[in-house]
């Protein structure tokens, strides 16, 4: 890998959405022409399209909004592990064998799902086991990123592995493109916008080597 290996899926109109959330829609106000110098245009689409960062509001209703959220857990040293074909909850015992009991383990993990991220909405997408969000928690663990739309199944109605994130004070990223990543350690860049008044923001997500420098 060479620079940076770029882990956020397209955003277009054809981008999958969760049912009922507003798919991304762009309409041009104005076009370069005779009697214009610029293309100007305005967008419209739920925060939670393509690689993106969930706020603590988007499930508590007395959360951070994605503009008020440290930037820290978003950038820095983080392992990718491989947990595909993992669901309906990818559990600890599919984590474990990517994290030694006698070494640190970085303050991020990147859990991959799909041997290919699909292009349309999954309704048997894979989250993450509460019990391992909480069990990762108590090991330092600062952010969890998952390739799938969302840490909690498709059906989930109590989120209960969002909920785990608020008890714990995580933060997480969903609907990573991890197709082309190995497992193992990177340096992980993806800063949330600075909504303030939003449950979730995009992101560009990209990875770099680990440690910075190496070749």
């Amino acid at each position: 890998m060479n620079g940076l290996l770029d882990i956020s899926p397209p955003v277009a109109a054809s981008s999958p959405v969760y049912p009922g959330d507003a798919p991304y829609r762009r309409e041009w106000q104005s076009r370069i022409g005779p009697d214009c110098t610029v293309n100007l245009s305005t967008i419209a689409l739920t925060p939670h399209v393509g690689a993106h960062a969930d706020a603590p509001l988007h499930y508590d209703a007395a959360g951070q909004s994605a503009g008020e959220m440290d930037l820290a857990p978003f950038i820095g040293h983080c392992r990718v592990i491989h947990a595909i074909g993992c669901g309906p909850r990818v559990q600890w015992r599919d984590l474990a064998h990517a994290l030694p009991a006698d070494q640190a383990i970085p303050a991020r993990l990147l859990i991959r799902t799909y041997r290919r991220q699909p292009r349309q909405w999954d309704p048997d997408l894979a989250g993450i086991a509460p019990e391992a969000i909480e069990r990762l928690a108590g090991l330092g663990v600062r952010l969890i990123g998952i390739d799938s739309a969302s840490v909690d199944p498709a059906d989930s109605v109590a989120l209960e592995s969002h909920q785990a994130l608020r008890r714990s004070g995580l933060r997480v990223l969903e609907n990573l493109c991890l197709d082309a990543v190995d497992a193992g350690d990177y340096e992980l860049i993806a800063l949330p916008l600075k909504l303030m008044d939003c449950e979730a923001s995009p992101v560009r997500a990209v990875l770099r080597r680990w440690p910075p420098g190496s070749a």
